[in-house]
């Protein structure tokens, strides 16, 4: 029996997490002499949820840990590229291509997947959420809504979407980065007085930690706002609201009036922090009321997954697909400039973008030959300046 309901390390590098299908073809592959049989598959996405024009692909970090000593070859977009399910002609667009024997990773489909989809709708909603939110900080905040043995992959792939920091410890260690958070409603009704609280957590805690009160406890949004004003004065960095949505009527006039209330006191160095019920749709309006940074939980951890598919392309050399997937090894090139991918089959030239005329770049490389990881490792903080960049060229 085990403590918790997780799969181990070695549980998914053996594909002891795969679906009984895979296990079965395997069998019957090698009853039938077949599992010599050498093919080319490529993973690919038919589309994506609430019709996104693209996605950031994460997770290539643990494929490669995956098939680390399976004799197969793999290639791949780099962790943090943008795609896109077809390319600027309607062809699908494939992030991965794998080549071997088939009957040595069927059984790695189903855990290949499973890396990349949930991950990716992660980094994915974090680049909208960051896109929306510009120059303000924006935190993961989401851990609790989902299975705690996920809380790093969920905390990174955020990270890698371009939000600045997370909350989870399990999650700063993998980003390298302190963790970020305050104060929970719980430790004011502990001592049942805001001020003592505050006055509390300012005597506990390090000065590298910034004193920001929560503020929607007990009162109203501006008279508590006002009391920790006057009790940290300037030690005062922030103030966080964090208001139920059956309390919160019109959430910009709030902010407005918190704002208000501290600039004439001469607390306009005093940041206005927002948590709770936050997506892409909803920061804009409450960045023009005010607000400086969000805590963004639920819309991120709970993030729709990509629904990417994997998919054999060739048969020892021979075109082969089925209905609906395109035949063959495949390149994607991609217009550094204008990022317009065009997919073209792999021993074709590389072709000019359509759009500016300018060279391309070849987006599958190298990540594992017969084996061995190739691709060299990068630090999500360089991985999350890459999607930055990325996103600051897209139009949609």
């Amino acid at each position: 029996m085990r403590d918790f309901h997780i799969a181990s390390d070695d549980e998914i590098k053996k594909g002891d997490t795969t679906d009984v299908y895979f296990v079965r073809t395997k069998e019957i592959l090698e009853r039938k002499d077949l599992d010599k049989v050498k093919v080319t598959v490529e993973v690919t996405a038919s589309g994506l949820p609430n019709d996104w024009a693209w996605g950031v692909l994460c997770g290539i970090e643990e494929i490669a840990t995956l098939f680390k000593d399976v004799p197969v070859d793999v290639y791949s977009m780099s962790e943090g590229s943008i795609f896109y399910p077809q390319d600027c002609r309607n062809f699908r667009e494939p992030v991965i291509t794998i080549e071997g024997k088939y009957s040595d990773f069927c059984t790695l489909e189903t855990p290949l997947l499973g890396l990349i989809c949930q991950s990716s709708g992660v980094a994915t909603k974090s680049a909208r959420v960051k896109r929306v939110a510009a120059d303000a900080l924006v935190i993961s905040f989401g851990i609790r809504r989902i299975h705690p043995a996920l809380s790093p992959m969920i905390d990174r792939a955020s990270f890698i979407g371009g939000l600045d920091g997370v909350s989870s410890l399990s999650g700063a260690k993998v980003i390298g980065k302190e963790p970020t958070g305050t104060m929970p409603h719980a430790l004011i009704i502990m001592f049942e007085d805001q001020v003592k609280a505050w006055k509390a957590f300012d005597e506990t805690i390090p000065e590298k930690v910034p004193r920001i009160a929560l503020i929607d406890t007990y009162y109203d949004e501006k008279t508590e706002a006002i009391l920790a004003a006057e009790a940290l004065k300037k030690k005062l960095h922030g103030v966080r609201l964090d208001t139920p949505s059956s309390r919160r009527g019109n959430f910009e006039d709030i902010i407005r009036e918190v704002r208000w209330e501290l600039d004439i006191r001469g607390f306009k160095d005093v940041k206005i922090f927002v948590s709770g019920g936050l997506d892409e749709d909803n920061i804009q309006p409450l960045i023009d009321a005010g607000a400086y940074g969000f805590g963004v939980g639920t819309s991120i951890s709970n993030s729709p997954t990509i629904d990417f598919a994997m998919d054999i392309v060739e048969v020892e050399g021979r075109l082969s697909a089925k209905r609906g997937k395109l035949g063959g090894k495949k390149q994607v090139w991609r217009c550094p400039s204008c990022l317009i991918d065009i997919v073209q089959p792999e021993k074709e030239n590389s072709p000019r973008c359509p759009s500016c005329k300018k060279s391309t770049v070849s987006m599958l490389k190298p990540l594992i030959k017969n084996g061995k990881i190739v691709e060299e490792t990068q630090k999500v903080e360089k991985i999350r300046e890459y999607v930055l960049k990325q996103i600051s060229k897209l139009n949609a």
